[in-house]
């Protein structure tokens, strides 16, 4: 009789979309006090230079407990902050799949 194991996923799409909604948001706050104009496509300004606070992004992790099943690490966050969505979401990714993997027990 053979056993299977089923290898749980990283739920990057999931992820990916949280944490962009999220961070869009933050954005067009930044936006919003800072005077900037975003351009109406999403994708265009998720690459906007928009500066958010470190602070920001810290508090909005909380949005992606759900997805990943536990609370991700504060030092998950870039010092400084970033420069836009998409710098956060490049820097943030790779960065909670790291610490899902470990909580899961999934291997490199």
């Amino acid at each position: 009789m053979q056993t299977t194991t089923k290898t749980k996923l990283f739920p990057k799409q999931d992820l990916e979309l949280v944490l962009r909604d999220e961070l869009m948001l933050a954005a067009e706050a930044e936006a919003s006090m800072h005077g900037i104009v975003l351009p109406a496509s999403s994708g265009v300004a998720a690459v906007a230079p928009v500066p958010m606070d470190s602070l920001v992004v810290v508090e909005l992790l909380c949005a992606v407990e759900p997805v990943l099943g536990f609370t991700p690490a504060d030092a998950t966050v870039r010092t400084g902050g970033y420069n836009s969505v998409q710098d956060a979401l490049d820097h943030l990714i790779p960065r909670l799949e790291q610490q899902w993997k470990k909580k899961n027990g999934v291997s490199a």
